[in-house]
């Protein structure tokens, strides 16, 4: 179903898709799928009001309005508190879950398959095992971990990529080629603790369970730094995904080289899961489920990049409030809540596949 804009003087009638709306900007056009807008103006709110939140809760409460007097720059006695001691592990949380956000949705759309998420197919695991075995050797610097993390995740992707295709990717014997990875290199993983210093693996150990305890600005400049190198590949991928959702006949006969955007699109998901895995460790289900709710939410035949990203970091962000204040004093690592709400998710994903016949 479409509807027609009216024609100006000289030109044809333009076609645009039902649900959507056209924004002008000078002389330029483009559509805006409505809902989609309207969700992630949703999450917007809903992320903003978390970070206040977050930023007002701790040892110390902080007010409302002298959180927002510091983000505004102005004088306040909590301008330490804030801007030193819980700003940077916020924006880890938010840069974090925005990563694991787009690197999900971008996977899911290459595989064509809701399970395959970075910290599903062997990904995360492949980042973890290059992590813990830096660790396992001495080295200990988290701002070093990260670029670590990105070859290890990089080397598994490439090595259940390469036993997947077989003149094509078909989703389900790339799910399970990646599941197959992710044990071994979780294996190995626990090889690698057992063989180095006590203290060394009881920092892995908490290091895997995904935690943003003791994060700060030196721990967040990696993954802001890539993000804001990944911001033109982002923007490509958002429309290079279009192609790709389509049936392989109808891209091939647009000219798509399918094989190519798949493996660009991989490629960008792979870079920010890692990152995000060597920044936070291993947090793990954020790219499983905010990629699915994005597109439950949006009811759009893709998944959306942005609302996936804006999910993902939500997700993280209250995730990792509700495990610094449950249990006061105690902290929970945030990948403990996020693994207490994905295992069951994952579950229903699954049985939900078997009956729909295989289509989640």
């Amino acid at each position: 179903m479409t509807a027609t804009v009216p024609a100006t003087a000289g030109k044809r009638p333009a076609v645009r898709p039902a649900g959507y709306g056209l924004v002008r900007a000078g002389r330029s056009s483009f559509l805006v799928h409505r809902r989609s807008a309207a969700v992630a103006t949703g999450l917007l709110l809903l992320l903003a009001a978390a970070s206040v939140a977050y930023l007002c809760v701790g040892e110390r409460f902080v007010e409302p309005a002298e959180v927002v007097r510091v983000l505004l720059g102005q004088d306040s006695p909590a301008a330490f508190v804030v801007e030193e001691l819980r700003e940077p592990r916020l924006v880890v949380a938010l840069a974090v879950g925005a990563a694991f956000g787009v690197a999900g949705a971008l996977i899911q759309t290459v595989a064509r398959n809701p399970l395959a998420s970075p910290d599903i197919i062997g990904i995360s695991q492949g980042a973890g095992a290059f992590t813990v075995a830096a660790m396992t050797f001495g080295l200990t610097s988290y701002t070093a971990l990260p670029y670590l993390s990105i070859a290890g995740g990089v080397l598994a992707s490439a090595l259940v990529y390469a036993f997947a295709w077989r003149g094509g990717l078909q989703a389900t014997r790339f799910v399970l080629i990646g599941i197959g990875f992710a044990i071994a290199l979780r294996s190995l993983t626990t090889l690698f603790m057992t063989k180095g210093d006590y203290l060394v693996a009881q920092q892995a150990q908490i290091w895997m369970t995904g935690s943003l305890n003791g994060r700060g600005w030196d721990e967040s400049a990696p993954i802001r730094w890539t993000l804001l190198i990944m911001l033109p590949a982002v923007l490509w991928a958002a429309r290079a995904q279009r192609t790709v959702s389509l049936d392989d006949s109808t891209a091939t006969a647009l000219g798509v080289r399918l094989g190519r955007v798949r493996l660009g699109l991989v490629a960008v998901g792979v870079v920010l899961a890692s990152v995000a895995t060597g920044v936070a460790g291993p947090v793990d289900f954020v790219a499983l489920l905010a990629p699915q709710i994005a597109r439950r939410m949006t009811r759009t035949a893709q998944i959306p990049l942005l609302c996936s990203a804006l999910m993902g970091a939500a997700v993280v962000v209250l995730a990792d409030l509700l495990g610094r204040r449950l249990f006061s004093p105690v902290e929970l690592p945030v990948g403990v809540l996020t693994a207490a709400v994905g295992a069951p998710y994952l579950i229903w994903l699954i049985v939900r596949s078997r009956t729909a016949g295989g289509k989640a």
